[in-house]
């Protein structure tokens, strides 16, 4: 295949993208807020242009190199953005071109192969997606007698590490007496990976795919432990019918604390402080629920750190990043983790399984051992065990 010259104007590529975006880099006039609010500006010399990337969407140039696969998607910029613009779908956008023109970033079309053949990203056999609860004796959904399905994703069925707090979350849920259900190894991929990547047309595949299984199983209110899976659900899905009502767990926690079903005992002394997840703060607006459900554990102390609520920095883990490679130097957790140092926190706690991944990376990176990272489900899981006093700081 002969290589088109990436500095050429492409008529033909511009109305692609136009198509593909509704026109959304359209109102961009250059001011530059979106470079200047960036986060990779503070860990690379030459910060990404994301205002250089919206011009060559407006006049029909697409880079597909490497600056285009840095985006965490983590709408920093559109907090800011004058106009409004949406930027990290541009840059989806134009990320689904450099599918269609075959210069996707190396790695990336084995991580949809993974979704095609195995229903996750993980690259683990489906046959294994509910061995993380095989001693749980969870029932299957059944609308007639559950409240909630709990949807627990790709990632908490396959990492060790999250499966801890899809535990702690049916620990919560039992405690407060919830009648939930789960799909078990029917639980289809939510497709967040394809759509965090750019393939659009892949992802609505996976999504009208999701959606009917919802449907048919008679799914009302779903409950899920990832940010990306309930952003997916609530923003970028067909709705199964009107019944259905995508929330976060942390969500879910806060409404059972407010009607008295669900309480907490004490944890002594714990210092923590809240890392906002991108796609559960600025992406859905949720800044309040994980704070009330850290309240309501007595002898919890909550402090905040420099960058906080919609001006929360990036763990780094979005818009695909999970699955490609930052050189060490530039990676956001590190500057996250050691805003934690700098409040003296105990406990840096969040709501995302790759939040999870990335702090916990930089915490061992840069050899601190006096934070511990947590989600907010482990946190409120020791406030109703006996010895809750065992989180405590050491």
């Amino acid at each position: 295949m002969q290589e088109t010259d990436p500095w050429v104007l492409d008529d033909t590529l511009w109305e692609e993208l136009i198509e593909l975006t509704d026109g959304a880099a359209a109102p961009c006039f250059q001011c530059g807020v979106c470079t200047a609010s960036c986060p990779w500006g503070l860990v690379k010399e030459e910060p990404l242009s994301v205002r250089k990337m919206m011009r060559l969407a407006q006049i029909g140039i697409l880079d597909g190199k490497d600056s285009l696969w840095l985006c965490t998607t983590c709408s920093q910029c559109e907090a800011y953005c004058p106009r409004g613009v949406p930027v990290a779908d541009v840059l989806l956008g134009m990320r689904y071109l450099a599918w269609e023109r075959r210069q996707a970033k190396e790695g990336l079309p084995s991580l949809l192969w993974s979704v095609h053949w195995n229903n996750n990203p993980w690259f683990q056999p489906p046959s294994h997606r509910s061995l993380w609860a095989k001693d749980l004796e969870l029932e299957p959904f059944n609308p007639e007698t559950h409240e909630i399905l709990l949807y627990v994703g790709c990632t908490s069925s396959f990492d060790r590490r999250a499966q801890n707090v899809a535990r702690s979350l049916v620990a919560l849920l039992k405690k407060a007496g919830v009648a939930f259900g789960v799909l078990g190894d029917d639980e289809p991929c939510c497709g967040e990976a394809a759509l965090s990547v750019g393939h659009a047309p892949y992802f609505r595949e996976l999504a009208e795919k999701a959606s009917q299984i919802f449907k048919d199983r008679g799914v009302g209110t779903l409950v899920t432990i990832s940010p990306h899976c309930y952003d997916v659900f609530l923003n970028h899905y067909p709705r199964p019918d009107a019944n259905f009502e995508p929330i976060h767990y942390t969500q879910y926690l806060a409404r059972l604390l407010a009607d008295g079903r669900l309480t907490m005992e004490e944890i002594p002394d714990l210092r923590v402080t809240f890392h906002d997840p991108c796609y559960l703060g600025r992406k859905n607006d949720e800044y309040e629920a994980p704070r009330s459900v850290l309240a309501a554990i007595p002898g919890v102390e909550a402090v905040e750190m420099v960058q906080t609520g919609v001006d929360s920095l990036c763990c780094g883990g979005g818009g695909g990043r999970m699955w490609m490679e930052t050189a060490a130097g530039e990676r956001f957790s590190d500057l996250r983790v050691q805003q934690a140092v700098d409040v003296d926190a105990d406990v840096l706690v969040t709501a995302c399984p790759s939040c999870i991944a990335c702090l916990e990376d930089s915490l061992k990176a840069m050899g601190i051992e006096n934070v511990r990272v947590l989600d907010v489900a482990e946190v409120a899981a020791e406030a109703i065990t006996e010895d809750a006093e065992r989180i405590e700081a050491t």
